[in-house]
């Protein structure tokens, strides 16, 4: 594939050259956060939030999902889906089917979810620091909108589940 380019980029292109160009602080990030909702998930705790939430939300998916998305402006959306899916495991069929109700909805939910405060989310972050956006000015002028936008879409997709 990179036999007609020059020694120099095909240095660049090989395998240890892509690897000394990975992230190694964002890969032992993610890999720190999987293995803690794996510890969580061995330990019982994520069955006791899943038999938690079951009961006081009445076993309404809907209502789960929207729970599970708003912790996601405080918590990313990464640990919480991964902690989704120790908590409900993925069934053959029906409403958590991998392609089920339940999922494509808490995809929504984690999604856009992190965007009700500016923290939760890694672009919001990103955005405080770069545009010097105050914590304290988000939530007065555009959580109430990003809130709005999150319970809009979510009563679309319920709607047309219906």
């Amino acid at each position: 594939m990179h036999r007609k380019k020059s020694a120099e980029k095909k240095r660049k292109l090989s395998v240890l050259g892509v690897l000394r160009k990975i992230d190694t602080a964002s890969v032992l990030f993610f890999l720190g956060i999987l293995l803690g909702v794996a510890a969580l998930q061995e330990v019982g705790s994520l069955g006791k939030m899943a038999d938690f939430l079951q009961t006081s939300m009445g076993g309404n998916i809907y209502a789960i999902d929207l729970t599970i998305g708003l912790l996601s402006a405080i918590v990313d959306n990464v640990p919480l889906v991964a902690a989704a899916q120790g908590m409900y495991p993925i069934a053959a069929e029906g409403v958590f089917a991998a392609n089920g109700d339940f999922w494509l909805f808490l995809a929504y939910c984690a999604g856009t979810g992190g965007s009700v405060l500016i923290i939760g989310s890694a672009a919001g972050v990103a955005a405080m620091g770069l545009e010097r956006i105050d914590f304290i000015w988000y939530f007065k002028k555009l959580t109430w909108l990003a809130i709005l936008g999150y319970f809009s879409g979510a009563a679309v997709f319920i709607f047309t589940r219906v």
